[in-house]
């Protein structure tokens, strides 16, 4: 069995990735990392989990685990690895945005390979640390990399994206409290989020030209979990065509899918996948991708990326439903 540490254990992130390896049937938890929580059940904070395990928070690490996950704040987890040591052989997956720019993946000697599994399958089965994508990245990207790959992004992209009120994480501020979040809609970080460095990242490693611009529309949404975002471009030939393009990319894709119709986010709450439909206005290119954030866009991703580095099958652990309640 894979001996599982995670750092930063009472997260969003971290609840998601404990009830995913509970059922996996080739993990095991080996301890869960909270400095704040140590001594405590884990259904003291993941409230859920009770009647699911027996198991305390501690504020110890294991060294020798087999795979660590780290899902700490952005900017910490290299603070985390400078503190602590861990085996040679010990597989570590960044959740946080420490890693994932092509000027910070190698840290102490250690280097971190890109962990979208649509774009990089092949370098994740190989490596021994992996940063996964962020939530906004993994849906953008997955709307854009078939229109890169085929060298047709020459004009500036257009994003507006609604994430829910999970993609803020469990700290208070003045925009999480419900009264502020209910029957509300905002937008935050216009033009500037941080999920673009890593967007033009893999932009431009499949089409090196990328010379335009990705303008990004970020919104807060009163609901829980999910991103739908809504992309558009030009594009000159028939919706068809472009079609054809996407299912060709995602063939062997193992959740990312090309969906006929209209999409609606139920349809991806508590799943591991990505959806996407296409329309044709005019010369717009309209793409539509939807996930949920806390699954394809970090544990559920995760876990995948997890499965690919230790030669599972990159479903093992991932056979969840979708909830249209």
């Amino acid at each position: 069995m894979i001996q599982v540490g995670i750092i930063g254990g009472a997260g969003y992130t971290a609840g998601e990735l404990i009830r995913l390896l509970i059922h996996h049937p080739e993990a095991e938890m080996n301890f869960v990392y909270s400095t704040s929580n140590a001594g405590n059940q884990l259904s003291k904070v993941h409230q859920d989990l009770v009647g699911s395990l027996d198991f305390e928070f501690t504020d110890t690490v294991n060294p020798n685990v087999d795979v660590l996950f780290l899902c700490l704040g952005h900017g910490n987890s290299v603070k985390f690895l400078e503190a602590n040591t861990f085996s040679e052989d010990t597989k570590i997956i960044d959740l946080g945005n420490d890693f994932r720019l092509e000027a910070d993946k190698v840290f102490n000697g250690k280097t971190f390979v890109y962990g979208l599994p649509e774009l990089q399958r092949e370098a994740i089965k190989k490596a021994n640390y992996v940063a996964n994508p962020g939530c906004f990245a993994t849906a953008i990207q997955l709307g854009l990399l078939p229109l890169a790959e085929a060298n047709l992004l020459n004009n500036d992209v257009h994003i507006n994206a609604v994430t829910g009120a999970t993609g803020a994480g469990t700290s208070l501020s003045a925009t999480t409290h419900y009264t502020w979040r209910d029957n509300n809609f905002s937008y935050y970080k216009p033009f500037t989020h941080q999920h673009l460095g890593e967007i033009n990242q893999s932009v431009k490693q499949l089409q090196g030209d990328f010379a335009s611009d990705i303008l990004f529309m970020p919104n807060r949404g009163n609901f829980s979990r999910g991103i739908f975002a809504t992309i558009y471009t030009d594009f000159e030939g028939a919706v068809e065509d472009a079609k054809a393009m996407y299912q060709a990319f995602y063939k062997d894709a193992e959740f990312t899918f090309v969906a006929d119709d209209f999409l609606h986010l139920k349809q991806v709450v508590n799943t591991n996948k990505c959806l996407i439909h296409l329309h044709k206005h005019g010369g717009k290119l309209l793409i539509t991708s939807i996930i949920d954030n806390l699954l394809k866009g970090a544990s559920g991703q995760a876990v995948e990326n997890m499965n690919l580095m230790f030669g599972l099958e990159e479903t093992t652990g991932l056979g969840l439903k979708a909830t249209y309640f």
